[in-house]
Order: C-alpha cells, then sequence, then structure tokens
C-alpha cells in the first residue's frame, strides 16, 4: 500500500465521505479510498446513529417526485406543502442568529435538492417521513416543519447504501485504518500517515479530503472548546469521532472557523450508555418535549417548551438541560397529549415512570423536590390559555399567561391520568467547530490562501452552525459540501 499512490484519499466513511468518494470518481479520479478508522461492525461516524432526515427545498410535490416515488393514493392524501429557498435560509439565519456564513449557506441551500437528486440517481433511496414530521389533520397528512423526506432504513440504511454504491465504483473501504498525519510535499499535501494495526503505512495521495467528524467524542476538548461540565456530557453517536481530521488539518497550518464553543446537544436518555449504541441508533432521544413540560430537580420549569417546533429547538435544548442540578430533567406529561409520542418513548432501555395520580407522580420522579413540583403543576394548568384551540400541527399560540416562563404554543394542562415521566440529560450528537474551507471545498490555512491537495467536508467544517441548527441540515450539509470537496478533489487529481 505504500508503494500505491491513489488519486483521492477520503479520511471517514460516513455520508460525506461517501458522497466525496463518489464525486470524486465522477470528476474523473480514477483510484479513490476511504480510511475508516472503526472497525467495520462499528464503520461510518454519525451517519449510522440518525434518523436519516434531510432538509431540503423543494417547491410542491413536484420536487418530491424528484427524489420519492409516491403512489397516487399518496399524492391524494398528503399536503406536502413547499419549503422553498427563502425558507430553507430564514430558517437558517433565524436559528444560527445570523452568525452562519454566507457563502456557505448560499452553497447549502440552493444546491441542496440538485444535491439529493444526484444521490438518488447513484442509488440512495429516499420516503417521506410520515411518521415524525405529518400529522393528519381532516384525513389528509399534513407536513410541518419544512422537514420532509429521510433515507430508506435511516441512518444505518444511508451507510450501507452508500457502501453498496462506492464498492459497485470501485471504491474501496479500508477499516481500522486510523489516519494520524499528513504527509507534506512543501506546502502540497501529499497524502496520509496511517496506522493499521501494529504498523504505520503512508499512503500517498494526489488530493485528500477530510470527512473524519468533529470533536465530540473527546472528552478533554469539550471541556476545552464547550467549557467545564461538557465532560459530563453523554454522546449520541460514534466513539471514533475524537477530532483527528482536525487536529492533523490544523498542524499543517489549517485555519479553523465557526463556532468551536457550540454543539448540536440534546434531550437523552438519562441512563443511556457513555456512546451511542448502535442496536438503539438514535431512539434514546426525547423529542416530543414540545407537547410536554420539563422539570428539573428544583422542581421547576426552565425553558420554553414550546417556542417553536421541535426541529427548530431541540439542537439548543440539551445544552439548557446540563446546564440544571445534577444535569438531568424530567419530561412530563397526561393522557390528553400521550398520543403524541414520537417512537422513541416505547423502547425497552427507556427511564419512565407512571401513575395514576400527579401526587404519586411527584414521588417517583428521583431527583426532584415533590413539594416544589406540585406547585409548579397547579401554577402550569392555571396558566393556560384553555380559550386557544390546540393544534400540534402548527404554531397554535395556545399558551400560558403570568409564568415567570411561560410556554409559547402547545399549552395543554397536566390533569388526566394516567401520567407518564421521562427522565433525560444531555446527549452531543456533533461539534459545530472546525476548520475553514473555500466555496471550492479547499481548506485553506491561516491566511486564509488555499492549501493545495487538501479539502474538507461534513462535521469536521465549521461555519454553518452557531448556537443551534434546523432539523435535517446535518445529513444535507454533509452530501452537499461532501459532493463539493469530492468533485474538486477529484477535478485536481485528475487535471
Amino acid at each position: 500500500m505504500s508503494d500505491t499512490e491513489w488519486d483521492v484519499i477520503v479520511v471517514g466513511a460516513g455520508n460525506a465521505a461517501g458522497c466525496a468518494a463518489l464525486a470524486a470518481k465522477d470528476a474523473g479520479a480514477e483510484k479513490v479510498v476511504m480510511l475508516e478508522r472503526a472497525p467495520e461492525d462499528e464503520a461510518g461516524g454519525n451517519t449510522r446513529f440518525t434518523a436519516g432526515a434531510m432538509r431540503v427545498v423543494y417547491d410542491g410535490v413536484e420536487d418530491i417526485q424528484k427524489l420519492v416515488e409516491l403512489s397516487d393514493q399518496e399524492i391524494e392524501d398528503t399536503d406536502f406543502g413547499t419549503y422553498t429557498k427563502d425558507q430553507f435560509f430564514d430558517d437558517l439565519f433565524r436559528v444560527t442568529e445570523y452568525r452562519t456564513d454566507p457563502d456557505m449557506a448560499e452553497i447549502l441551500v440552493t444546491r441542496s435538492l440538485e444535491t439529493l437528486t444526484w444521490m438518488r440517481s447513484k442509488g440512495i433511496r429516499f420516503v417521506p417521513i410520515y411518521g415524525r414530521q405529518a400529522f393528519k389533520i381532516d384525513g389528509k397528512f399534513k407536513f410541518w416543519g419544512g422537514l420532509t423526506v429521510e433515507t430508506n432504513g435511516g441512518g444505518p440504511g444511508l451507510y450501507e447504501s452508500l457502501q453498496q454504491i462506492t464498492k459497485r465504483e470501485g471504491i474501496e473501504t479500508l477499516f481500522e485504518s486510523r489516519a494520524l498525519d499528513l504527509i507534506m510535499d512543501g506546502v502540497k499535501v501529499r497524502g496520509v500517515r496511517v496506522k493499521q494495526g501494529d504498523k504505520i503505512v503512508d499512503m500517498k495521495a494526489k488530493a485528500v479530503v477530510m470527512a473524519s467528524g468533529g470533536f465530540q467524542a473527546n472528552p478533554e476538548w469539550r471541556t476545552r472548546y464547550l467549557g467545564p461540565g461538557w465532560d459530563l456530557a453523554k454522546i449520541r453517536g460514534t466513539r471514533f469521532n475524537t477530532g483527528d481530521g482536525i487536529r492533523m488539518s490544523t498542524d499543517i497550518g489549517a485555519a479553523t472557523y465557526g463556532n468551536w464553543s457550540g454543539c448540536h446537544s440534546v434531550g437523552w436518555d438519562r441512563n443511556a450508555p457513555e456512546f451511542g449504541d448502535l442496536a438503539v441508533g438514535d431512539q434514546f432521544q426525547k423529542h416530543s418535549y414540545p407537547f410536554f413540560i420539563m422539570v428539573n430537580a428544583t422542581g421547576k420549569r426552565f425553558v420554553d417548551e414550546g417556542a417553536d417546533f421541535r426541529n427548530y429547538t431541540y439542537a439548543k435544548y440539551g445544552r439548557v438541560i446540563l446546564e440544571q442540578p445534577a444535569q438531568f430533567a424530567w419530561q412530563v406529561l397526561d393522557a390528553k397529549v400521550a398520543h403524541l409520542k414520537r417512537d422513541e418513548y416505547s423502547i425497552r432501555q427507556v427511564t419512565k415512570v407512571t401513575a395514576n395520580t400527579i401526587e404519586e407522580l411527584a414521588d417517583k420522579l428521583e431527583g426532584v423536590n415533590k413539594a416544589e413540583f406540585l406547585k409548579e403543576i397547579a401554577a402550569y394548568n392555571a396558566a393556560v390559555r384553555q380559550d386557544i384551540a390546540y393544534n400540534p400541527n402548527i404554531k397554535d399560540g395556545r399558551c400560558t399567561e403570568g409564568l415567570p416562563i411561560n410556554k409559547s404554543n402547545w399549552a395543554q394542562t397536566i390533569d388526566t391520568a394516567p401520567f407518564e415521566g421521562y427522565q433525560v440529560t444531555c446527549g452531543v450528537t456533533f461539534t459545530f467547530g472546525g476548520l475553514r474551507i473555500n466555496t471550492d471545498g479547499q481548506v485553506v490555512d491561516t491566511d486564509l490562501n488555499p492549501i493545495t491537495g487538501l479539502y474538507a467536508a461534513g462535521e469536521c467544517v465549521g461555519g454553518i452552525f452557531y448556537f443551534n441548527y434546523p432539523g435535517g441540515s446535518g445529513l444535507t450539509t454533509g452530501s452537499v459540501f461532501g459532493r463539493l470537496a469530492g468533485t474538486s478533489a477529484g477535478g485536481a487529481a485528475s487535471a
């Protein structure tokens, strides 16, 4: 292997890496390989831990049909609505508090549909997200929150499809091959030093695409960059994303960019394991909280659960939970909204209590001040605007009034047995800070000049997400910028 020169080496084997490898091949690179640090049964980075939702621009059902096979009956029974470029831009700028890099945002939004269409042409299958993103209203499914399609089989299905497609196109994945350092020829990247078992191998290449994820599985880096207490968070995904790609790139002078003190973090089962479990996938998440309330150890609510659709709040509320006493919260609901629970509330490995009275529930909420919790429930119930119609499909404005923290939408009194509680903590998905790239996907140095031979995509790139992100835009970002970086790397390697 040390005697072989590759056209393009892709570091990583998840969604961004797979798209980069395929695009490099399309651009003329003949010899393309992916390096995967993990063994084969744990490979694929965070991609295998996602539900597979992908945010994409579409102007109507005709655009959805470019991605999905729809029957006449499905078209008849479904209001897909639209998700225009302007809506995507508005969501991206709003949730990142207008900090997102405008050039990167332009690429992400304007190339989202063409990238997913390209993926479908390669053999990736998409399906509508009926189960999680559409409620049936007056006999018709209506999609909400700008999130309509997901990859068939979720993240695991996407990874398996990419593996099959890359193999078909002659692109090998080398498992248990950990990239250690970049090989330089003067100021040009000329390959990767790789650890395989007890051997160190130098793999030469005309171009390298870094698609090795963020640093969320590195507790020392989390504490250094995200801040004190982040070493206590759970990791939703792979244990192998420890920032290696970022580190080896900055070692040769690459610029960093983005929200290094920020990350995608969610409400995650309190008793979930330290790292993600592929057998459970993303089901430790608990994302129906907009229809419930959340209380901390003091028995008090601490956040506006109904501030917006789940898609626009779940990636930042993990941080809020981590900031609570003992880093946990309880999601509390009654029978009136139990039918709105997502599938992840029904898994076997769930931290759950049930009760026939609110007093009995209070006794079962481990770690919570019972007296204060009962006061909080009474005050909350009294504050609900009963005169406003309840509608989970829209921001219904059914709110509370007069509380220290009001609920803006979907407020329901908690008074109908049985009552349920689910205990959550913070689960980190991926970090927002990373490498700086230009509009060709090429990594730039600290003088903002392109580094010859080095490209990057996916979660190891910074600049898109700040503070928060619109649900489903992570995989789309990986695909769009993976394709961009691969196209540029493949073109440079074959020139």
